[in-house]
């Protein structure tokens, strides 16, 4: 006989910009998230359903949380821009709702963030790694890619027509692209409208799927327009589910080198509850 073990755990339900969220308090550091029960709550079927799960846990490091995050697939990941404003309201929430500002750590760095309503500005870590001319076959196709890690990996593939990509059948094919071997990327299709905004969508790595908005992804794609362009801070950038975000940086004389990154949008409550699980 299988022993079966059911746990009744109290959640929120969170989105910023569409991007949405299971988040748990984890501060006693006594819930059992297993990848196989994050897959389950984050099943739009058979559990609460979200991109991925939020786990508010005690500083290791100083800061006033920790924040672990967790794709719908139940792996762990280094770091989400959307789902870290909906972090920074829900523990500002446990930390009694009246602080202007507050720090988290993640697997990607300290993170600030700062409230006006259910606006945040996050303070991001460094970005890393960018890559531009780079030319990968893809379903047949030669596409032009530029890289950057905002705290998790992103490439960026420039389109004319946003609403005709397949994101989809492309995306998963650059998701998982030799050229980002072992443990892939995250793609994201950018239009450029006007210097200085820019729309974009997304797949995300561990969703498996386009999603209505992604925090990295704004900052990765925003910051590659810079780049491109010479389109100056702020950049405006509109996302698949019709948000608006901002995009601030300071830029240096090394191309590809950051500095007072930020990323500004929305992170709302929808609904808290509970579920049984096994």
């Amino acid at each position: 006989m299988i022993a079966r073990f059911d746990m009744t755990l109290d959640f929120t339900k969170m989105n910023g910009a569409g991007n949405d969220f299971v988040v748990v308090d984890n501060r006693t550091l006594d819930l059992p998230l297993s990848a196989a029960r994050i897959a389950l709550l984050c099943d739009r079927h058979r559990g609460v359903g979200a991109d991925g799960l939020l786990a508010v846990e005690p500083s290791q490091d100083g800061a006033d949380f920790r924040m672990r995050y967790y794709n719908a697939d139940g792996g762990e990941a280094e770091m989400c821009g959307n789902g870290a404003r909906c972090f920074a309201r829900f523990a500002r929430q446990l930390a009694g709702g009246s602080c202007e500002s507050l720090k988290f750590e993640t697997q990607a760095g300290v993170i600030t963030a700062d409230f006006n309503g259910d606006q945040v500005q996050l303070g991001m870590s460094k970005p890393h790694g960018y890559a531009a001319g780079t030319t990968l076959s893809v379903l047949g196709s030669d596409l032009d890619v530029a890289f950057l890690n905002t705290g998790v990996p992103h490439a960026v593939v420039a389109v004319e027509d946003i609403t005709a990509v397949d994101v989809q059948a492309t995306g998963a094919a650059l998701r998982h692209h030799e050229q980002f071997a072992p443990r892939g990327t995250n793609v994201n299709f950018m239009k450029a409208d006007e210097l200085g905004k820019i729309r974009i969508r997304t797949y995300e790595r561990g969703v498996e799927d386009e999603t209505l908005a992604c925090g990295t992804g704004v900052v990765a794609c925003a910051l590659i327009h810079h780049l491109a362009t010479g389109a100056q801070s702020p950049i405006s950038v509109e996302v698949k589910g019709g948000d608006t975000l901002s995009v601030g940086f300071e830029s240096s004389d090394q191309a590809g080198e950051f500095d007072h990154v930020t990323l500004t949008g929305p992170a709302d409550f929808v609904f808290s509850g509970s579920i049984t699980i096994s």
